[in-house]
């Protein structure tokens, strides 16, 4: 079945960004493709704490056909305070492909458009976790340029290590002195 369904693939999938408009239609599709794949079992507050802040950084890949959900990115943009000075910290939360669309790309565009979303926004590093025994992401992230930046043991509800990694998108000054460092505006604690 998934070898004749590749077969049928359509030449390019529809690509979207989620609002909250869609949410009846499509939220019990992005429960039921995520948890098909993602090893951590997510209540529906989860979705919409994500979704109802951060929809402009979430993106869904679509079957032009009929419209059904193919892929999946779930991602948020915060302030990380635990750095000095603070960063703009971008966050993939979720990623999924339905099996038989796999191995096409899609998990890349996705990436790619969340990434560039959250450039436009002042990102300065995204990060993630992901199962340290799911290869295939490992080398989709480390292709994008996300490297591992520590092992977390254990971290999964099914007893899983993972990885988390990070994608650096402003240089660092290993020079800068933080004393120095002039502030704007937009820095200022109100």
């Amino acid at each position: 079945m998934a070898e004749t369904r590749l077969a049928e693939l359509p030449r390019e999938l529809k690509y979207i960004r989620y609002e909250h408009s869609l949410e009846a239609e499509y939220l019990p599709r992005i429960r039921a493709l995520i948890s098909k794949d993602l090893s951590e079992p997510y209540s529906i507050y989860v979705y919409r704490y994500f979704l109802y802040q951060w929809g402009h950084l979430c993106y869904m890949a679509l079957d032009p056909e009929d419209s059904s959900l193919v892929g999946v990115i779930i991602c948020k943009l915060e302030p990380h305070i635990s750095h000095s000075p603070p960063t703009l910290r971008g966050y993939i939360a979720m990623l999924a492909v339905s099996a038989a669309y796999r191995g096409h790309g899609i998990a890349t565009a996705l990436v790619k458009m969340a990434i560039e979303a959250m450039k436009e926004r002042n990102a300065e590093e995204i990060v993630l976790e992901t199962e340290e025994t799911n290869v295939p992401a490992m080398r989709l992230y480390e292709r994008l340029g996300f490297l591992r930046s520590k092992k977390l043991h254990r971290y999964y509800l099914n007893g899983n290590s993972a990885y988390r990694l990070v994608l650096l998108l402003k240089p660092v000054d290993p020079d800068a002195d933080p004393e120095n460092m002039a502030l704007d505006d937009s820095d200022l604690i109100r």
